[in-house]
């Protein structure tokens, strides 16, 4: 990978974590109003430190390395900065399983925006689809069908990686859910200290923190690459949390471009898992072209 694949991929990254994480911006905002000055400053410092490593770090790492066992921790790790024929083997063998399993989760989760969640209708066809929100279900059980059958004709456990897919899919919707109206009652709740209101946003990160992670392995499998693109994002999260949460509501269409990056992102991993190689800086410039475009939508309406 050349220098200017490596600076792309890890700018699509940044730009990804920012616009998938903007939701999470608003809340934390909203609970560091209640707050004192001390406490914030704390959430803004360790609480990156513990966003970047912890989670946008630890986490890829994990799921590299629960794909290639025979690797290692360590070598899990390393092995992107490997030139070892048969450390490469190993993860082209296992990266299917990964893709796959991601693919799947990020398209449920683009359904469910689509079908069942408020929003800014930006295209045509959205309101119209939101009003027929029960299909989700429908939509959701046969992508998943057909997924797993296409699946089995390749290798029964790239079927098994698509049902984990979905399963972490409906595992962290339910604690987006519960973290959602814990986020709703805690903000009427004046007894409860800073350090209850700094845990608690720590583990809320590291719920909407998922959909980021798995997204940046369409970008790339290189966790070092993957934890310096998504702990710039993260820092740019903190840095508008402190001081722009207000001019994010001011463009709309953000969520919106989020959304259909994540639609196109599963789509490459769906694609690369069954063979079909995409290009590397096809996730960036995809990226790239969605959220300019929505951005620009949002600008055009800020300005009416």
């Amino acid at each position: 990978m050349n220098w200017m694949l490596i600076s792309l991929t890890v700018l699509g990254l940044c730009v990804f974590e920012v616009i998938s994480s903007l939701d999470n911006a608003v809340v934390n905002a909203d609970v560091l109003a209640t707050m004192s000055q001390k406490a914030r400053r704390w959430f803004l410092t360790w609480g990156l430190v513990f966003a970047v490593f912890m989670i946008r770090g630890l986490f890829p790492w994990m799921l590299v390395w629960f794909s290639n066992f025979d690797l290692g921790p360590v070598g899990s790790l390393m092995a992107t900065f490997r030139s070892d024929p048969m450390v490469r083997e190993s993860l082209e063998r296992s990266s299917p399983l990964l893709l796959n399993a991601g693919g799947v989760f990020l398209i449920l989760l683009f359904f469910h925006w689509l079908f069942l969640e408020d929003k800014h209708f930006g295209l045509p066809g959205e309101k119209f689809i939101q009003k027929n929100g029960i299909w989700f279900y429908a939509f959701a059980s046969l992508f998943l069908a057909w997924i797993i059958w296409i699946s089995l004709k390749q290798n029964p456990l790239l079927a098994f990686a698509a049902s984990i897919g979905s399963s972490a899919f409906f595992i962290t919707h339910g604690f987006k859910e519960q973290a959602q109206e814990a986020e709703a009652a805690l903000k009427e709740k004046s007894n409860l200290s800073d350090m209850s209101k700094n845990l608690y946003l720590i583990v809320l990160d590291a719920t909407f923190s998922i959909d980021g992670v798995i997204g940046a392995f369409a970008f790339t499998m290189s966790v070092p690459l993957i934890l310096l693109g998504n702990g710039l994002g993260a820092y740019v999260v903190r840095e508008l949390t402190l001081r722009g949460v207000d001019r994010i509501r001011d463009y709309p269409y953000l969520k919106n471009g989020a959304m259909y990056s994540i639609a196109f992102l599963g789509a490459i991993m769906l694609t690369d898992a069954f063979g079909i190689h995409v290009p590397k800086y096809a996730a960036p410039m995809i990226t790239f072209v969605i959220i300019g475009f929505f951005l620009w939508k949002s600008i055009r309406v800020a300005r009416t």
